[in-house]
């Protein structure tokens, strides 16, 4: 596969780690928020039912739009919703996101392919920031960069044409690996991209040992990967 691509890039969120491991964290604030993280669902899934029936548009300002939609619903003001937005959860969750821990072997997976000469990126649907360096990751990267950004949320192809343009080449050339059949998978497909889910141990196993209904994510994928160091070798040979 080496020799189809210029670069690989990755999702953030279920991918570079656990789901798990943010939810148990995350779970006291969701908690003691609960009106406020309704609120905000259902002002992001307005923001992609809007994309649905608008393909291939976004909005200049994505954030004062998502403020919007999260006042009308949290019955504030866009300049008030706009500040809380900030204040608890892209930067209040920060914290949190240093006591999650990655994958193993994700940080040589990213060394080995950069040093194949492969570019690599990151995009995420909230902003990267909000986990630091992501843990020494993004420092590696050609290109890290929060869909909100471009004015669209996976999985609108807008994010990941600027991704391919942001590392300088074709989206046909770039490998996406995500954990989300509709965010990740089939976004990056639409826009062209070779695309590798993350299917973590025991639901590798079950869908492979027992013969199970599991895993149509892995299915619709180009790869579909249990480890970093299987992801490795399968982008390497």
């Amino acid at each position: 596969m080496r020799a189809d691509l210029d670069a690989v890039a990755f999702d953030i969120d279920g991918t570079l780690y656990p789901d798990l491991s943010l939810h148990a964290r995350i779970l006291p604030f969701i908690a003691g928020n609960l009106k406020l993280m309704l609120a905000f669902g259902a002002a992001r899934s307005e923001i992609r039912r809007w994309q649905e029936e608008h393909p291939g548009e976004g909005h200049e300002d994505f954030f004062a739009w998502q403020a919007e939609l999260f006042a009308k619903r949290a019955l504030i003001s866009p300049e008030a919703a706009r500040k809380k937005l900030d204040t608890l959860i892209y930067s209040g969750w920060r914290p949190v996101f240093g006591r999650v821990r990655p994958y193993p072997g994700v940080g040589e997976c990213f060394d080995a392919l950069k040093g194949s000469g492969l570019k690599l990126g990151i995009l995420s649907d909230f902003l990267p920031s909000q986990k630091g360096d992501v843990w020494g990751l993004a420092p590696k990267c050609d290109a890290v960069l929060g869909s909100e950004e471009t004015g669209a949320l996976k999985p609108s192809p807008i994010p990941f044409r600027a991704l391919a343009q942001a590392l300088g080449t074709e989206p046909e050339r770039v490998l996406y690996v995500g954990n989300s059949l509709r965010s990740d998978v089939r976004g990056a497909s639409l826009a062209g991209m070779k695309t590798a889910c993350i299917v973590p141990f025991p639901i590798d196993f079950l869908r492979n040992r027992l013969g199970l209904a599991l895993g149509a994510v892995a299915r619709e994928a180009d790869i579909s990967f249990s480890s970093y160091r299987q992801l490795t070798g399968i982008v390497l040979k």
